[in-house]
């Protein structure tokens, strides 16, 4: 198509260079200005009447451009905050639906990601007997918040203070999918733990004479546990160490990569955290380089103290993709800092994971990881690294396809329609009516925002819904069936098996030549 074109615009070009006769100009000139306000008189008389109908759409209507089809505007739903007032309240005018363009392009008609079928393996435990109010509240045991939805309105009952303000944004960002998705989301209750762990061990609900097991939200589950799995609070920013919105982070994270490029980049494996939260990571530090050894290792110690202190000049995520190779290693559970290393370009070393978030189950070890040992890493860090040194195309390739993942499938239109989906499949298993605890308060942004401190507020107005979708949410793909899913899996094994294979044979080539 592009050539043709190219083709009739220049033979366009070679008309309007050959010779024309004496006034005709002039007389071309006339006639088609004629015509134009003669077209311009019945367009405005079409376009101005609203009575002229065929069939049941209006002439107005059906004289739209296609061009105004494809672009419609997004309504925005203004903040309304009370002035000095301390009791800030609900407004009453809140959209309750919300209209797409479903015959154009915009209309998001696309499917979801494959990661979001693990929605399904997280709320199995639940398919058979469905979700009761009595499984409802023995989760209540380690949740922090009951959150219930009735008629739109979100309502929450909080039981304790998490770690920070973990729950304030984990709800924030609830409140935000209700503002892009308005009158979508179905009346539900759930129960959600804002610390690391999951709690809920899968064998204590095996078997006929077992109790179902409790439906518990959380940030990460592990192969033993079976807490559904949800995106954690800092997709809408992390106030105590400034970490901003995700969308925003996205977007420095992707010019940082611009900056330096693959290649020029540090020939090392990076790693900068607080090492004190888990024996694995205090393990780490000893691969550091020293004056005797080098594993190909360059770790650093963060001290989020001093560097609030010295307002977080050197904990910017996005000025930290300046190594090949980047270290992701778990904390006391799985780490925020997961993403932020996904999404450097550089090669992500996975030293070998007990727990998961809400994506990474998708992600193919050699094809958007490296992993790394947990019980050798200095040795298998120094292998990993010389291997990408030695394969530099293959190695750049993983670091690309990583990022790629995060930029694109992980962007802030799909974690809004996971949580939409994760929240629909969940509320369609519930056996009972929500209800709108006792002392339960009405939530909604006004009365988050607009008396926050101002650390807060800032991430809040930056990851703030403006107002409802132009376009519906991505079509949920199916369910993983058993053999595929199996399959899946033995793939994730013998990709990690032959890179372990790779390493052994790696030094055992090294101390044959010592």
């Amino acid at each position: 198509m592009k050539s043709s074109g190219l083709h009739s615009h220049n033979s366009g070009a070679k008309i309007l260079r050959s010779p024309l006769k004496k006034g005709s100009v002039t007389f071309a000139t006339l006639f088609f200005l004629l015509i134009f306000i003669i077209t311009g008189l019945i367009s405005s008389s079409w376009t101005n009447s609203s009575t002229i109908s065929v069939g049941d759409v209006s002439t107005k209507e059906r004289i739209i451009s296609k061009e105004d089809r494809r672009t419609p505007k997004r309504i925005a739903i203004p903040l309304n905050c009370s002035n000095g007032n301390e009791t800030q309240t609900c407004p009453a005018n809140y959209p309750s639906t919300f209209e797409t363009r479903e015959d154009d392009e915009l209309s998001s008609n696309s499917t979801c990601p494959d990661h979001f079928r693990w929605i399904y393996e997280d709320l199995k435990p639940f398919k058979a007997t469905g979700i009761t109010r009595d499984m409802v509240e023995r989760a209540k045991k380690t949740a922090h918040f009951r959150l219930v939805i009735v008629k739109g309105k979100v309502y929450v009952e909080k039981y304790k203070k998490s770690i920070q303000t973990r729950d304030v944004f984990t709800l924030w960002g609830i409140l935000q999918l209700l503002r892009r998705y308005p009158g979508r989301l179905p009346d539900l209750e759930l129960m959600f733990d804002c610390n690391d762990r999951p709690v809920i061990p899968s064998r204590d609900h095996r078997g006929p004479n077992t109790t179902a097991p409790p439906p518990l939200f959380r940030y990460c589950g592990d192969p033993l546990t079976l807490d559904i799995v949800f995106p954690d609070w800092s997709f809408w920013g992390w106030a105590e160490i400034n970490i901003k919105p995700w969308e925003n982070i996205l977007k420095d994270i992707k010019e940082g990569n611009n900056r330096v490029k693959w290649m020029e980049r540090e020939p090392y494996a990076y790693w900068k955290g607080n090492p004190f939260v888990a024996e694995t990571r205090k393990d780490l530090l000893t691969c550091n380089v020293t004056d005797n050894q080098d594993w190909n290792a360059r770790l650093f110690i963060q001290d989020w103290i001093q560097e609030s202190q010295q307002g977080f000049k050197q904990s910017n995520v996005a000025s930290q993709c300046t190594y090949r190779y980047k270290i992701y290693i778990e904390g006391y559970a799985w780490s925020v800092s997961e993403k932020y290393i996904l999404a450097c370009d550089s090669v992500t070393l996975f030293v070998k994971t007990n727990f998961y978030d809400f994506f990474t189950r998708s992600l193919q070890p050699v094809h958007h990881f490296w992993p790394i040992r947990d019980d050798d890493k200095c040795r298998s860090i120094k292998f990993a690294v010389d291997w990408g040194n030695n394969h530099k195309q293959k190695a750049q390739a993983i670091g690309k396809a990583a990022s790629d993942f995060i930029q694109e499938e992980l962007r802030m239109d799909y974690i809004y329609d996971y949580m939409f989906h994760l929240l629909n499949e969940y509320a369609k298993l519930l056996r009972f009516e929500p209800k709108i605890p006792v002392g339960a308060v009405e939530l909604c942004s006004e009365t988050m925002v607009c008396h926050a401190d101002e650390s807060e507020k800032k991430f809040m107005m930056e990851s703030l819904e403006k107002g409802p979708s132009i376009t519906s949410p991505c079509t949920m793909p199916p369910p993983y069936d058993p053999h595929a899913l199996g399959a899946f899996l033995r793939r994730t094994f013998n990709s990690i098996k032959q890179v372990e294979t790779w390493e052994r044979r790696y030094w055992e080539n090294l101390n044959k030549q010592q």
